[in-house]
């Protein structure tokens, strides 16, 4: 249990911080431990990607592993992201589509549990699914069922969604639609909001590279980026691409794994040393590194700090499979901040 100082701290926290709004594909993740690599070439799932499949794939990709272990929690890289900020202490809410069944149920109730207020719209499809493999080293790629996540349109965001909230976080999955994207993004601009955004998958970044670097230039705070997703943006290795991003955002963040995260704003560079974790998935750990940076950020904590809560979050979850891990850990983690 926390110590009645700590709760106050959490509560005055709520009174004063900054509101955080997330936006993406609301997804369950159905996460599988692999024995080894084969299945994935089997599958014809290239190592470390995310893939879009169709219903039918889907299910071989449920079917072909349904003797592995496997674990199921509600996913997407923004939610994540909020997920980790909810559990900081920070209001938040999530934009997302979802289907009218017990996935989709499943997914709200997750969101509520968590203290994140649900924005979300219902559709006939079913609800999506990321079917995430998880080699042995510890990397994740995933063959991804959007379903009812991707009948978020342009169309349905209204300016009142934006309202009362002062940062949005964006995933860049959304950037394979053009339309909800740059609908998303000038909403958040019209509404006084901030804006963050995940370049997500070095694959899609690489699909929409011309698109992505114009919503960038003209839309975007805070871009987060690993090193393959930096590399597909800017065509540049890790430091390089930190400069290339910064020349297009205010606040430039490239995380390099166990070498850590460097982030520059203007001709400021600060350079992060990750934390010591024993790796067994990575699923999630961008997310919750964005997710401790955004949380530093808002409590104007300076680069350095904010960066140690990010190292500190995905350091966490890497040693646990899946993007989330328990309220013991969440406890011992809001204390160390």
């Amino acid at each position: 249990m926390l110590s009645d100082n700590f709760s106050d701290l959490c509560i005055n926290l709520k009174k004063n911080s900054m509101k955080i709004i997330g936006i993406g594909n609301a997804l369950v993740d159905v996460l599988t431990q692999l024995e080894s690599d084969d299945l994935l070439r089997e599958l014809e799932l290239p190592k470390g990607s995310m893939q879009l499949v169709d219903a039918t794939r889907s299910a071989q990709i449920q079917e072909k592993s349904k003797t592995l272990k496997k674990q199921m929690a509600s996913g997407g890289s923004a939610a994540n992201t909020i997920h980790g900020l909810a559990k900081l202490g920070m209001e938040t809410a999530f934009i997302g589509s979802v289907g009218k069944d017990e996935t989709g149920r499943f997914f709200e109730e997750d969101l509520k549990a968590s203290g994140i207020l649900p924005v979300l719209f219902h559709n006939d499809s079913p609800s999506g699914i990321a079917n995430g493999m998880i080699s042995p080293d510890g990397e994740r790629s995933f063959g991804t069922f959007l379903g009812a996540a991707l009948e978020l349109s342009a169309d349905m965001l209204k300016p009142e969604h934006f309202l009362g909230y002062d940062l949005i976080h964006v995933e860049g999955y959304l950037v394979q639609n053009h339309v909800l994207l740059e609908r998303i993004l000038k909403l958040a601009k019209e509404n006084g909001l901030k804006v963050s955004l995940d370049l997500a998958s070095y694959n899609v970044v690489e699909e929409n590279l011309e698109f992505l670097r114009d919503m960038v230039s003209k839309y975007v705070d805070i871009v987060f980026a690993n090193e393959e997703e930096a590399k597909a943006f800017s065509g540049e290795e890790p430091r390089l691409a930190l400069d290339y991003i910064a020349r297009h955002t205010d606040i430039a963040v490239v995380k390099v794994g166990s070498q850590g995260s460097m982030v520059k704003q203007g001709n400021q560079v600060v350079n992060i040393q990750p934390i010591k974790a024993q790796a067994i998935d990575s699923t999630g750990a961008g997310d919750l590194y964005a997710s401790g940076f955004l949380y530093g950020m808002v409590n104007e904590l300076g680069f350095e700090k904010a960066g140690n809560i990010g190292s500190l979050l995905s350091g966490t979850v890497i040693e646990v499979l899946g993007a989330k891990f328990g309220e013991d850990k969440w406890g011992e983690i809001r204390k160390m901040i």
